[in-house]
């Protein structure tokens, strides 16, 4: 496919997702009509539906760019500082026993350092980051192939979804745990563009753009890349999970499904 092609449907299918974001600005984050949400869920079979099927999922990647694109300040989003203490305590020590469990319907639960995560297929891609909130950075990134992990982990037949869980706490979740989560399936989960990043713009991560550990899914808007990712689980549904909507934004009327 020809760059210029994937870039301009990509802008047609942010388009769509923005969109089914907008009767989300006159409401707070606990406003959850029904009517709303009936909307936003028909708006996200769509999205989703025209994504997957002009995007070729398994095979397009996300637009790469050239080192000198890189943005010369990269806002950090979401939080910045998580004070969970386990956190803190591995953030004091420079990472250096901080460990990935990895979880769920897989064969082999595992639980990976830095080393670990550094000694699997890698990728490094410069990527542009889109956030719902309408501006754009391009940064770089290298980390491990998702797929590699979930490669060495062996899925059960019957995963379906790969969920993150993370160390920050942005407000009072409804499982009562006020940590952001995150999932995405495994169609997404297997794109060669997908990576737990641990490096940024050539150097390893800093803690406000997720330290040590954080989810590039670079075919999604920017809310789904989960940062201080601490587990990883394979599942066969979300049902379970907050509202059952998927991620911690989810839960508050965002779509599940965010491909641009």
């Amino acid at each position: 496919m020809k760059r210029g092609s994937l870039l301009s449907r990509r802008a047609v299918l942010r388009g769509v997702a923005a969109g089914g974001l907008l009767p989300l600005a006159g409401c707070s984050l606990d406003s959850r009509a029904p009517g709303v949400m009936s909307m936003l869920d028909k708006a996200e079979s769509l999205t989703g539906a025209a994504q997957r099927a002009l995007l070729a999922p398994r095979i397009a990647l996300a637009p790469e760019y050239p080192p000198g694109a890189i943005s010369s300040y990269f806002k950090p989003n979401g939080s910045i500082d998580p004070d969970d203490p386990d956190y803190v305590s591995a953030r004091q020590t420079g990472f250096a026993d901080w460990k990935l469990a990895v979880a769920g319907l897989v064969e082999r639960p595992m639980s990976l350092s830095l080393a670990d995560l550094r000694a699997l297929p890698s990728r490094s891609q410069i990527t542009r980051h889109d956030c719902v909130e309408g501006w754009s950075c391009i940064g770089q990134w290298r980390g491990a192939q998702l797929s590699a992990l979930l490669d060495a982990a062996g899925l059960k037949p019957q995963a379906r979804f790969i969920a993150f869980f993370c160390a920050d706490t942005l407000e009072q979740t409804p499982d009562n745990t006020g940590r952001y989560y995150e999932s995405i399936d495994l169609v997404d989960a297997f794109h060669p563009q997908t990576i737990l990043a641990y490096e940024m713009n050539y150097a390893p991560l800093k803690v406000e753009h997720g330290a040590p550990l954080r989810l590039r899914v670079e075919r999604q808007l920017g809310y789904k890349m989960a940062k201080y990712v601490m587990r990883i689980e394979a599942i066969d549904s979300f049902a379970a999970l907050g509202h059952g909507r998927g991620g911690f934004w989810e839960d508050r009327g965002y779509e599940w499904y965010a491909g641009i």
